[in-house]
Parts: structure tokens; sequence; C-alpha cells
């Protein structure tokens, strides 16, 4: 593998650069000689030659940035900030690879320079600037993920700066933030550091290196002597970096109210000149998350509408639910919620999740209220059965909604009733019977594969791989399965399983007037072993070690005249089923590539990696754009005044 060294051809160009040739020669106490500020004027062409074996090697950084995408989970959609970023290796790497929304920050004016001239010469769009860590220029809630990598925490003279570092993070960080920090294992420096050593870093320049353990075993004190072979001595300079170890890291990033705080282990790097690599040699990487609310944003004096949004009670038991309970993704999913509805200018958001002293509240903010935000999708008290109480309540109090009335609720609740309604008006549904709770024999009346579901029922509840039967004995299970496991007592329903493709799509609006009709997506089962069958149900949803979690929806590849038939029939039904303002049809092929109706579900899920949101990304629209259509199609229909484009 050929040496991958930059000779930085600015040099003379840089000689105005302040750097001392002094040499003080024998040093018997290192630490004296350390500046505070140290930090302030080492960072310069100097450093990028004395570690260009890290940090000018592009393999080490496209490995990095390979490792820190996995462990962090990284979306091209995240806010990043990488912070210390130096001439921004990382930062560009990123970037390169289709991540649009990366911002760099350095104290080193040099670096900073260099890192926009890659930027611009590559045409990459990252936003670098100058400025110190203890004290970010952003606002609260800006970031979804915070890097801090290659051994760039640990300079300042006291702990305490580095907590206000921590403490700047936590404050830029989004709720449900990610920080990744890659920093020197103190444990194995303490142990194996290297008193003096040299090198050549090039054919020209060679450094000398001494260290040692400062007075108080926190730190690690480094001389460096760079001198040139015709030149002489460049520069002798002294520095000092905090000895972090897992458990001072660990107790640090709680002080700063960090939570969820993991060790990935250890990250050496792949120097082609391999000899000594000081701090960089082994580093470990921990990641923590930060929960708290968002920040309350301070608008300028105007009249904001009142909307009051009603979600689902997290105190009480959530019977679809694994565990019966709300989780940390349902928490993280009211959070992005409440990201989104806070980007919206001109409205003020009250959230009420007690559903205890639900009709108590509402009554006391009536006249305050301009428009309730339904997204009480759990039903009232969480029960399912009870989705449609909360727009009754509401219509009951005379106060405005989004989303769909009882009747609607009612009606799509029931999939037999909207089989029949779909029947009605010509539009196919697989066959299908219906088994009452007292039956105690089944007529068979239709062909096997058959899919078993309860007839009554939301979010994929009771539908497991089980449900798809291929004999008799396997229906009787999977009956038994409903009844027992699930304590599922109505009715059930068994179709036809239909082998096409499984398909949905959204509509948000209210036709004819005014609305838009997502993009059709599909179910990709490619990643599922060959013996499971291709549907979306509870472990789909709900289980995070099912190879169900694999499923992807992707744009689907219909024919012109099979998506046309759909969108007509989602329009007829939306209209025939008083669906508002926001709803989700799901569809199926059958082996022929006929289409054909599974369910209406109206107010269908809003969380930000719901099957809506999908759809909305598809054609381009954010979840926060998507969030903010739904409201601003119940104002039209409502005939409430459309903010103009000021407050929008």
């Amino acid at each position: 593998m050929d040496k991958r060294i930059t000779i930085d051809k600015t040099i003379p160009q840089l000689k105005k650069e302040k750097i001392k040739k002094r040499m003080l020669g024998p040093v018997l106490n290192l630490e004296e000689h350390v500046k505070p500020d140290w930090w302030r004027t080492i960072f310069n062409f100097l450093y990028l030659k004395t570690d260009a074996d890290v940090v000018d090697d592009n393999n080490i950084t496209r490995q990095e940035v390979d490792l820190f995408s996995e462990i962090l989970k990284l979306s091209p959609e995240d806010n990043i900030l990488d912070l210390c970023c130096g001439q921004g290796r990382h930062s560009l790497e990123l970037a390169r690879r289709g991540f649009t929304y990366i911002h760099g920050i350095d104290r080193s004016h040099y670096l900073v320079q260099k890192a926009k001239a890659k930027a611009k010469k590559e045409g990459l769009s990252v936003k670098f600037r100058e400025g110190d860590a203890r004290k970010l220029s952003y606002p609260p809630d800006r970031f979804d993920v915070v890097i801090l990598l290659g051994n760039s925490f640990g300079y300042f003279e006291t702990i305490q700066d580095d907590l206000r570092v921590l403490k700047e993070v936590y404050r830029v960080l989004k709720p449900w933030g990610k920080l990744l920090i890659d920093v020197a294992d103190g444990v194995y420096l303490r142990e194996h550091f290297q008193p003096r050593s040299w090198e050549w870093i090039d054919k020209k320049y060679f450094v000398c290196r001494e260290r040692s353990i400062s007075l108080d075993k926190q730190r690690l004190i480094s001389r460096e002597l760079i001198a040139h072979v015709e030149k002489g001595l460049i520069t002798d300079q002294f520095y000092a970096e905090r000895l972090y170890t897992h458990e001072s890291l660990n107790k640090l990033l709680k002080t700063a109210n960090f939570s969820d705080i993991t060790l990935h282990g250890e990250i050496s790097p792949d120097s082609q000149r391999n000899q000594d690599l000081g701090m960089m040699e082994k580093r470990i990487i921990v990641t923590a998350v930060v929960r708290k609310e968002w920040t309350p944003l301070k608008r300028k004096k105007e009249l904001p509408k009142n909307v009051v949004v009603v979600l689902g009670d997290p105190t009480k038991p959530d019977l679809l639910k694994p565990l019966c309970v709300f989780d940390d993704d349902d928490f993280y999913t009211i959070d992005q919620l409440k990201g989104a509805l806070r980007n919206m200018r001109g409205y003020q958001f009250t959230y009420f999740n007690n559903h205890d002293t639900l009709l108590h509240d509402m009554i006391k903010m009536k006249s305050k209220i301009d428009i309730v935000f339904n997204l009480c999708d759990e039903g009232y008290n969480n029960d399912p059965r009870k989705e449609f109480h909360i727009p009754s309540l509401l219509e009951m109090l005379g106060i405005l909604y989004t989303g769909s009335g009882p009747q609607c609720l009612a009606y799509c609740y029931d999939k037999s009733l909207v089989r029949g309604i779909a029947k009605e008006m010509e539009i196919s549904v697989p066959e299908a019977f219906f088994i009452k709770p007292e039956a105690s024999t089944i007529e068979l009346p239709l062909d096997f594969p058959a899919l078993v579901k309860p007839n009554y029922g939301d979010a994929s509840f009771g539908i497991t791989q089980k449900s798809v039967v291929y004999s008799l004995e396997e229906l009787v299970n999977a009956i038994s399965d409903m009844r027992e496991k699930f304590g599922y007592d109505k009715p059930i329903l068994v179709e036809e399983f239909l082998t096409g493709k499984d398909l949905s799509i959204g509509i948000i609006g209210n036709p004819p007037e005014s609305y838009r009709v997502l993009p059709v997506i599909e179910e990709d089962y490619s990643t599922l072993p060959p013996e499971l069958p291709r549907i979306c149900g509870y472990e789909t949803k709900w289980l995070p070690e099912s190879p169900y979690r694999n499923v992807k929806s992707i744009p689907a590849d219909l024919t012109e005249n099979i998506e046309k038939f759909i969108i007509e029939c989602c329009l007829k039904l939306f209209e025939r089923l008083e669906c508002r303002d926001y709803c989700r049809f799901d569809w199926r092929l059958d082996a022929q590539g006929n289409p054909k109706l599974l369910e209406v579900n109206p107010n269908p899920g809003w969380c930000w990696d719901g099957h809506l949101a999908k759809m909305a990304a598809v054609a381009g629209i954010s979840y926060d754009e998507m969030i903010k259509s739904i409201l601003m199609a119940a104002e039209q229909r409502l005939g409430i005044q459309i903010l103009d484009d000021k407050r929008s």
C-alpha cells in the first residue's frame, strides 16, 4: 500500500505564522511549560504534517465514518454538528456520502479555512465556522447528532471547561439527539505512553517528543520539537490532554444530564507510517442520548392560534403495545411530533394527554381553543374501541378539531362493514367469511391459503406470521392463538390470502375541493426468509428482533391503469365514508395482478416513521411539512382563516 502523506505546498505563504524557534534545552518538568490556552496556537500547518499519518489519510477517515455512521444509525436527513472538526475530514466525507445538513466548528482559523477551501473545491455543502466549543453560537434543539472525533476532547485546563462543552452539546441537541465521542483511552495511555520518541514525517521534517504524566495523574503532558534538515528547529511546543477513562467520561456525561451512555469498544488507526501515534494510538468510542423537553421558542408578539394537541395517555395501559405500556419508542415519537409542531410559526400548542382530566381540561380551556389537533389514535383511555369518543366529546363541547368524525371512525373500525360498503360500490375486496365469538363449527367457503385477523382492530393487533394458514388445522390454531394469546373475544375475519404486491396509499386534504394524493408505496419483503409469509403484521411494527423488522417500504411499481384505478376508488371511499383531512388505504394485488381493498384507515398513524410519513417522503414532503399539511387541511375545511406567508 502506498504511503499517503500530504505535503503542504502552502508553507511559503504561512511564514507569517508566529512559530517560536527558540529551544529550551533539557526540561525537568514538562508540565511547568504548558500554557493554559496552548490549544489556541498549536493547530496550524505543522499539526497537519506531524499527524498526517492519521488526520490526512483518506482511507482511515472513510473507515471511521463507516463505523460512526453504523453506531449512530445516521440518516441523510440528520442535522449533524462536527464539533472541533479540525480541517473537516469527517464532515467532508459525510457530505460526499449525500448528507446535506452538516455544520463544522473549530477554534483554529487555519484549519477552518482549509476545510472551507476543500468543501468549495469539491462542491460540498458543509457549513464551517470558527468558534469556542464552550459557548456555541447555535440555538437550542438544533442538531440530531453531535460528533466529537479524533481525540478533540479534554484540551482545557480544568475539567469544568470540559463539562461546559458537554452542557453546550446537550443544549444544542434536540430531544433524543445523540452525541458520539471518540477520545483517547486514558487507561491504556497511562501504562503505554512513550516517554521519548522521534520519527521522520517526510523527507525533510522530523519530530522529537517527550511525555510525562501530570502531577495530578489526570493529564498526559507532551513536548514536541519539530525540525527541518535545512532550516533547523522549526518549533518547540508543549501541550496537555486529559486522560479520560470510560468510567470518568460516563460520570461527566451524567453530570451534564446525558442518558443511555454506551461504550462501543476501542478504535486504533491503520497508520501507514505506524511510528509514534501518541494520543491517537488507542481510543474509546462512547455515545449518549439527550432526554429533555423542547426548549420554548421566543416569538415576536403576534396573535397565534391556540391549538390543543390530544394524545394517548402514557400513564395508562395500552393493550396494542407488546408490554402494554408506552416505551422509549413512543416517547421518542411524541418528541419528534413536538419538534415538527414547534417549527410552525403563528401557532401556540398545548398538549393534553391526561385522559382522567381530559373533559375538565377541555371545558376549562374551551374559550381559548381555536382548534384541537386530534392525534389520539390510541382511543380514549387507550382503548381503540373508543377512538371515536374523542371527536364525540369535542362535538358535544362545540370545539373544532382535525380528522374524521365519530361516525367515520366507527364505520372503519369494523372491517367487515367496510368490505360491505366497498362491494356495494363495486370495489373489489378479498373473498372472506365471518366467525362469531360463540361459533363452535367452521364452514370454509374459500380455498387456502387464508389470512385470519380481528374484525375490530388497529396497528396489526392479532396479526402474526401464524395468521397466514394453509390448512384447517392451522386455521383452528390461529383462531385459538388470537383468542388466548391476544385476548381477543370479538368476531374474526378470515380472508383469502392475496400473494401480490402489498400496497398503501394516502390522501391529505378534502376531496373534491383541495387534496393531495400521496405516492403509492409497497412493502419490500425480499429480505424475509422464504418460509415466512409476506405480511406487514404485528411483528413488523412492534418486535425489533423479528426478521420482519427488516421489511422496507418502497415506491410501488404499478402500471398506470392500476394506479389510476386505485386512486379513483380511494377518492370515492374517502367521500362515501366521510373521511376528513387525511386517510390511508391498504390494498393488495392478487396472483393475477388485480387490486383488492383491504382496509380504510381514517386518522391513520401520524408517527415520523409510519406509512403516511414514508409516502410523504417519496413525494419530497418532510415530516414537518406533512404534519403541517394535515392541520392546514382541517383549517381550510372548517373555514378558519389560513395564516399568511409571514406566519406560516
